[in-house]
């Protein structure tokens, strides 16, 4: 008897170790995919950026890049969901339903970056060296925002290191209290005003960044308004009243709305 509790006592500790390497694997794709984003969007060092040679007609890359942001905008979202968790995690343990979903948004993310079609074509080109400067201030600004802003919330909950961790030492995980830290006073998104200012500031604008700029912005609006349905759902009124009060994406917004309607 003490022999098959202690074996299933191994047992159980290879298991959770097992865990807590998946997340830190899902974990480091993650971080590798992002980093190739960087240079995807910005067009350097990577081997293949958004705005490489075309290699098709420009209908045919049109198609097929609106069907990569696609895919990646609903895997991204629909995974993200409450009602898809409760019904995902009847086959994925809980522990890494959040490093799976990492991991699935890092792969959609690859096949994008290697099946990207650019299109060409040119609609602005910024040759002045202070405004290719303060454009790349605002692209390095976006990045680093984007960074910075998952840490004030817990980057490592954000991308399931905190979940295995916490059930590698055989502790139960809890929900991350409600808090507004740094940019969260003045933005209730701040980690897209960030992707907005990466997607957006470019020194040469083409189509095809222009067509990537304006896929991400609109799925970006889409995915706040389901992403503030679920933290309705989990914060209540403490959230409804933080909506109230802090604007979406724009800084000060409401506040001068209000001073307008006064005058």
């Amino acid at each position: 008897m003490t022999t098959q509790t202690l074996s299933l006592t191994r047992k159980d500790k290879i298991a959770r170790l097992a865990v807590f390497l998946y997340g830190l694997v899902c974990y480091a794709i993650f971080l590798l995919t992002f980093l190739y984003a960087c240079g995807f969007v910005g067009n350097f060092i990577v081997p293949r950026s958004i705005d490489s040679a075309p290699e098709t007609a420009w209908i045919n890359a049109l198609i097929i890049d609106a069907a990569l942001l696609g895919v990646f905008g609903i895997q991204h979202s629909v995974m993200a969901r409450q009602g898809f968790k409760n019904w995902w995690t009847r086959f994925v343990p809980k522990s890494v339903e959040r490093s799976t979903y990492v991991l699935f948004s890092s792969l959609c993310l690859i096949a994008l970056f290697y099946l990207w079609q650019p299109i060409g074509g040119s609609i602005w080109n910024v040759t002045n060296f202070s405004g290719v400067a303060i454009l790349y201030a605002l692209f390095a600004f976006g990045w680093l925002l984007v960074l910075m802003t998952t840490f004030l919330i817990n980057h490592f909950d954000l991308f399931g290191l905190r979940q295995v961790w916490l059930y590698l030492q055989g502790k139960e995980y809890t929900q991350l209290k409600f808090a507004t830290p740094g940019p969260y006073r003045y933005v209730r998104h701040p980690l897209y005003v960030g992707w907005l200012f990466a997607f957006w500031p470019t020194p040469t604008m083409t189509v095809t960044h222009l067509v990537f700029a304006l896929i991400t912005t609109a799925y970006i609006l889409v995915a706040i308004q389901f992403e503030e349905r679920d933290l309705l759902n989990v914060y209540g009124k403490t959230y409804a009243d933080y909506r109230c009060r802090v604007p979406m994406l724009v800084p000060f917004a409401r506040r001068h709305q209000r001073k307008t309607e006064q005058t």
